[in-house]
């Protein structure tokens, strides 16, 4: 009788804590990527972005004060702009536009600064910031988010790695959190100098990441493709949109 007792507890125990370790997004994140003002083409990614499992993952609430780091077309930072509601903030911060080589053909609009203009996103605001000199924000925020971008920020000209994260850690609340999303390079590449294949090995980010005083909370496998042998290009028609990613969390100590 008391090795079935044992037994009971032990498979509740497992029930329990695999409930914990894969907890579904609540109402708010699902309605946040459900919205209807969000473009057709971003919603048709969300299949193979899961942005709902992200959502929760980053443990986004209403409220919050966001940042989508480099955030490229804007998949990421319309999708909080709902998550977080009116009496949230969503900081878009990206580098400084494109310059003006010619007149007759002017660069396309940042889509973060077309994003904070739509009122359907009111809550969104467009900086814009030298990323060499690290990511600066009027206030303090609750998360620090970024997809696909932290292997680009390796090869910033002059740019200073530790620096870097360490404005983003200034940048948060304490107990704020720093997610980072990006296509897996082999375990043990080193850095691609011509960042030809768009990877980083997740290493190489926990340490850079750890060394600016965060503290490592977890990982998601959501987005993990076994499949995909980390030695094509991301823009690779075979692995596109298919890449192995991972997503690692950070936290600030209190």
């Amino acid at each position: 009788m008391k090795s079935k007792l044992m037994l009971g507890a032990a498979v509740a125990c497992v029930m329990l804590c695999a409930g914990s370790a894969y907890a579904k997004p609540d109402a708010n994140q699902l309605a946040a990527v459900a919205n209807k003002a969000r473009p057709e083409a971003d919603s048709k990614r969300d299949a193979d972005r899961k942005p709902a499992e992200m959502l929760e993952f980053a443990g986004v609430k209403q409220g919050q004060t966001v940042v989508d780091l480099i955030p490229g077309g804007g998949y990421f930072t319309r999708i909080f702009s709902k998550a977080v509601g009116p009496k949230g903030t969503v900081y878009a911060v990206g580098g400084p536009p494109r310059p003006t080589t010619d007149p007759a053909k002017p660069p396309p609009t940042p889509a973060q600064d077309t994003i904070a203009a739509d009122p359907n996103y009111s809550n969104v605001k467009s900086v814009h910031v030298p990323l060499a000199g690290g990511v600066s924000i009027p206030t303090k925020a609750d998360l620090v988010w970024t997809a696909q971008n932290y292997h680009d920020v390796n090869h910033v000209p002059n740019i200073d790695m530790l620096k870097f994260d360490k404005s983003i850690f200034d940048a948060l609340k304490p107990g704020g959190v720093f997610v980072v999303l990006d296509h897996a390079a082999g375990a043990g590449a080193p850095p691609d100098p011509e960042d030809k294949l768009h990877r980083i090995d997740p290493a190489i980010v926990k340490k850079q990441v750890e060394a600016a005083g965060f503290k490592f909370e977890g990982e998601s496998k959501v987005l993990a493709n076994p499949a995909d042998d980390h030695t094509k290009t991301v823009f690779d028609p075979a692995i596109r949109g298919h890449t192995d990613q991972f997503i690692y969390k950070f936290r600030k100590p209190k």
